[in-house]
């Protein structure tokens, strides 16, 4: 007689939490942005929120964002860049003496300066993937070589103030082409909202919903699980509806600023390059094992060197963003910043020894790290402190990395 044996079903609490411990770096880290926001919210008296502050956050953060873009392929790629603050404060002085000494118009800067970043990506790539040299190396003798040409550039002083046009790069703010709403608030002042920036909200929610829904029924088309419904629906639910909220917030200042327009179409153009092309699909490879790429057939010395050179753009228009919202070019400009991009980068999930990070955890940390320095700030930590906390919230997310990598 024979029995058999009934296979078991896992059940959708089960599911549901496998998903979500296969998922905890994700969902982790929108959970502690969340939380240290609200922390900071009621240790500040209601500050955090206000729609000047969110905007504040948006604008002393958004050079962190983009440059924290790039460094997420270097680190994927298995290398790393500590020279992105200085190249980025160089060519942000570079800016300076271009326009008010040399007087060429913005516009016309801006692309100069642009390829210059990218010649100087280009050239420590060329050293980095061509000549073997250890991109750590290379990449402080860098830091170094541009923390001196920007002192002798402006020659220790600084130098500004801008052309308005290249202001708007990093102060202005998206005009409300369908007109303001004013919604009356009893004996106080009307509240007047920014209806494009309603509108773009609302349609960004649209778009997020309809593209969630299309990944999931892909995965179960190709055989893949997906998370439970119910899970699905409320995480979809609660990211429609932190859009929604945010957008309202930057509404009713002065809506969409033009700096959070140039970082949201880079993300999507980096989370495309990342998941949807053959480039993003090798400098994962490149990073997970460059010798097995290069047995098939990858070219990792060229892949290596285009990293450097869409690194070294970002850093150019980081540069010109910081110096554009300080309306002057000093020559401590951009010390620092590698510190806390390369920080962004490895908080968001990105593992220290290449192959392994994602576009939006490198968002979300660069927001984390923004978040705290703006929340520290209101609240009188001093400077010392807040670097303490910073360095302990870095060690805590490799440590993190780690023991998940381990566990597994």
């Amino acid at each position: 007689m024979t029995t058999e044996t009934v296979p078991q079903v896992p059940s959708s609490t089960s599911s549901a939490r496998s998903v979500l411990q296969a998922n905890l770096r994700d969902y982790g880290l929108v959970v502690a942005l969340l939380a240290i926001m609200v922390f900071f919210q009621i240790t500040t008296n209601g500050t955090m929120f206000r729609p000047l502050n969110l905007t504040n956050v948006i604008l002393q953060n958004s050079y962190i964002i983009i440059m924290a873009l790039g460094m997420l392929l270097v680190i994927v790629a298995g290398h790393i860049d500590l020279s992105v603050g200085s190249v980025s404060g160089f060519v942000g002085g570079l800016a300076a003496i271009m326009m008010v000494r040399w007087g060429i118009p913005p516009l016309l800067t801006m692309v100069l300066c642009l390829a210059v970043g990218a010649a100087i990506g280009a050239a420590q790539g060329y050293w980095i993937a061509y000549l073997k040299i250890p991109s750590f190396i290379v990449t402080l003798a860098g830091m170094l070589v541009f923390k001196g040409l920007v002192l002798a550039l402006l020659g220790g002083a600084s130098v500004g103030p801008f052309p308005v046009e290249f202001q708007l790069l990093s102060a202005g703010f998206l005009p409300d082409v369908f007109g303001p709403i004013t919604i009356p608030q009893g004996e106080g002042a009307p509240l007047t909202l920014h209806t494009t920036t309603l509108v773009i909200g609302v349609l960004a929610t649209l778009v997020f919903v309809f593209t969630s829904l299309r990944s999931r029924k892909r995965r179960q088309e190709h055989g893949y699980e997906a998370e439970p419904f119910a899970v699905f629906a409320v995480k979809t639910a609660v990211l429609g509806a932190l859009i929604l909220f945010f957008s309202y917030l930057l509404a009713s200042y002065r809506g969409l600023p033009n700096v959070l327009i140039v970082m949201s179409i880079l993300i999507a153009i980096f989370v495309f390059m990342t998941k949807r092309t053959t480039l993003g699909r090798r400098i994962y490879a490149l990073g997970g094992n460059s010798k097995a790429a290069q047995l098939s057939g990858i070219k990792t010395e060229r892949l290596t060197f285009y990293v450097f050179v869409i690194m070294g753009m970002l850093a150019a228009l980081a540069g010109l963003i910081f110096a554009a919202r300080l309306n002057t070019a000093t020559p401590k400009a951009g010390q620092g910043f590698e510190l806390d991009v390369i920080a962004a980068v490895f908080i968001g999930g990105a593992s220290a020894m290449g192959g392994v990070g994602q576009v939006a955890g490198a968002v979300i940390g660069a927001f984390i790290m923004g978040v705290m320095n703006n929340g520290m700030s209101i609240m009188g930590v001093n400077i010392d402190w807040q670097q303490v906390i910073k360095g302990l919230v870095l060690l805590g997310a490799v440590v993190f990395d780690v023991y998940n990598k381990n566990k597994a």
